[in-house]
């Protein structure tokens, strides 16, 4: 078996459209979702009787409410499947530089990363990667050529291997 490793080819990237149709896509998501929330929620506190600390928890606890969402929205889906609703509908997938799904704690850094002001405008650069791409050193890639081209990548591997024996 070989010892080589995959190193992700640029020309998988996914282009700055489906960047930006991801990232509309996932505003919208987590829009419904944090409507959703608020529903569940204001039927938990009607239920309850506690309607008080609603009113009180001001615009600072709503905006904590829709940061955490914001975050457990991208780490969760991201984490666990490499893909937000946005990517699975435009069929891109978030990897490392070797074509990997990121550790948790690689996408929680990413997911953090969002939310650094300006960060929707560091996609105009000329490599088309954003902040949250680059601190985190993830990428977002086609998927269907990523897996083609690793495919393609690991069978060149094992004709060099069976060549070497």
């Amino acid at each position: 078996m070989s010892n080589s490793t995959y190193i992700l080819d640029d020309k998988l990237f996914a282009s700055n459209g489906s960047r930006f149709l991801n990232y509309i896509l996932d505003l919208v998501a987590f829009v419904i979702i944090f409507f959703l929330f608020c529903i569940a929620l204001g039927i938990f506190i009607g239920l309850i009787g506690k309607t008080d600390w609603i009113t009180d928890m001001g615009e600072l606890g709503w905006n904590l409410i829709a940061f955490t969402l914001f975050l457990l929205y991208y780490t969760l889906l991201e984490g666990f499947f490499g893909r937000s609703i946005g990517k699975f509908i435009t069929g891109t997938i978030l990897v490392d530089e070797n074509g990997q799904r990121p550790s948790f704690g690689t996408v929680f850094k990413r997911s953090l990363c969002r939310l650094i002001p300006f960060d929707a405008f560091s996609f105009l650069g000329s490599d088309g990667r954003g902040w949250h791409d680059t601190i985190s050193d993830t990428y977002v890639v086609n998927k269907k050529a990523l897996e083609e081209e690793v495919k393609t990548f690991h069978e060149f591997s094992l004709i060099g291997a069976q060549e070497t024996n």
